[in-house]
């Protein structure tokens, strides 16, 4: 397992948290995301075999959040 945390703008409410953990979760693909919204971020626990970085930020893109790799 790997664990990435993304910087996540344009969020506006916690519940926005809750769609970008849902959605990512939903894909079957990702142990567990969990979004802070007073950090801006997300940290998602993957297998990087079964989806990648790329991967992850497509989900969070068509969740209607920009997103990228917390450096």
């Amino acid at each position: 397992m790997k664990k990435v945390t993304f910087k996540i703008t344009d969020m506006d409410c916690v519940a926005c948290t809750i769609s970008i953990d849902g959605d990512l979760e939903d894909t079957g693909l990702v142990k567990s995301s969990k979004t802070n919204y007073a950090k801006a971020q997300t940290e998602v626990e993957f297998d990087p075999e079964k989806i990648s970085e790329k991967e992850i930020l497509e989900v969070i893109r068509k969740t209607g959040y920009t997103a990228k790799p917390q450096e």
